[in-house]
């Protein structure tokens, strides 16, 4: 059995108004993922994803590739504590949060 990590990820280029934050929604539900995501100020996307460390990482290698239509030019990961996990909704795994 996988350790369960967390991981914050930054990720820019092309990634607001092409349905970015849905598909990340998506495919965290497809991986079995914690976690939430949301567009930035700065046009950047940011997300957290909770689980076993080969899902986590999985997903964080699909968001590099990103859905039609973007064009993801960098994706910065940290690791990441329980404390930004619970900035999703009370009671749902994975929550696509407003912009911050």
């Amino acid at each position: 059995m996988s350790e369960k990590i967390i991981r914050h990820a930054i990720l820019r280029g092309r990634v607001q108004g092409v349905g970015f934050r849905m598909w990340v929604e998506h495919h965290a539900s497809l991986h079995d993922l914690e976690g939430w995501v949301r567009n930035r100020r700065d046009g950047s996307v940011e997300a957290v994803f909770a689980g076993p460390a080969s899902a986590v990482e999985r997903m964080i290698e699909t968001c590099r590739r990103g859905p039609p239509g973007s064009q993801v030019e960098a994706v910065d990961v940290s690791e990441a504590g329980p404390e930004v996990l619970a900035e999703r909704y009370q009671g749902e795994r994975f929550s696509v949060l407003p912009t911050r």
